[in-house]
């Protein structure tokens, strides 16, 4: 795997000479962000490397190089997920080349199922934690150069960010909440016994991304930050027959306060 991250590596560093700090995954809710981006350089997956390529409608399959924030910044736009088909290496293979590049933090964002009982839809929430029930992308020979065979999570999302994020939206008069998220490997949306299992072990949101991305940044030593938009509701009684269109629009909805908490955090580093 080191060979394909080097030469994912290669290729970008020769199609541009920006160096990027900040890494962004555009998820749901955040693909807005793109116009706020000073693009420097765009390159399709397709044309990259070792890349896979996005197949979920709304996952556009290009990486931004840019200015945001008057930092410099990749970003995703266009995410992998596990049910895709993809082994979970390849995946989290994006991030990878991120860390082999110059990133050092990474913001994360996706639509997420609601079980708090608090929650409503169109709410957003920060991740402080995780519940990873998709195949570890650790599991295998470690790559010492990459990161440690047991690495710590104590920390998995940056408190340090979090603070900074709880007090822009405080002046931005944007509510947020704080809780745990459950990755499971869909595609299939939560039954509702699925939903009230989630709660059991310690949920507060389930979705099929994110925590396989923030176990490889850690592995490697980058600072996590993520949101979840809140796009349905999974609590006994509000459980609703929802398509991944509504999904979209939900998250669309709320992502100019998703954007503003995102770029300040960012501007503030």
């Amino acid at each position: 795997m080191l060979n394909k991250i080097n030469e994912s590596s290669v290729f970008l560093k020769e199609k541009t000479k920006l160096l990027p700090e900040i890494g962004i995954v555009l998820g749901t809710g955040l693909g807005g962000l793109v116009k706020d981006i000073k693009i420097t350089h765009s390159i399709e997956y397709k044309n990259i490397p070792n890349f896979p390529l996005s197949t979920v409608e709304g996952h556009t399959g290009r990486l931004i190089f840019g200015l945001l924030g008057n930092k410099n910044v990749v970003a995703m736009q266009g995410r992998f997920h596990f049910y895709e088909g993809y082994d979970i290496e390849k995946v989290t293979f994006p991030i990878r080349v991120m860390k082999n590049l110059g990133v050092k933090t990474l913001f994360l964002s996706n639509a997420s199922g609601g079980v708090n009982p608090k929650y409503k839809v169109g709410d957003l929430m920060i991740i402080n934690d995780h519940i990873n029930l998709i195949t570890n992308p650790l599991i295998g020979k470690n790559i010492d150069q990459l990161g440690p065979r047991f690495p710590d999570m104590s920390e998995p999302y940056c408190k340090e960010l979090i603070k900074k994020a709880e007090k822009i939206s405080l002046s931005k008069n944007i509510d947020l909440h704080k809780g745990v998220y459950v990755a499971l490997t869909g595609p299939t949306l939560e039954t509702p016994a699925e939903y009230n299992y989630m709660r059991i072990i310690g949920g507060d949101t389930v979705g099929m991304s994110t925590a396989p991305e923030v176990i490889v940044a850690r592995h490697m030593n980058i600072k996590c930050f993520a949101i979840s938009v809140i796009t349905d509701l999974g609590i006994p009684g509000k459980i609703k027959k929802v398509s991944h269109k509504e999904i979209q629009k939900i998250a669309e909805a709320s992502e100019p306060k998703l954007t503003t908490i995102i770029m300040e955090v960012i501007k503030s580093i």
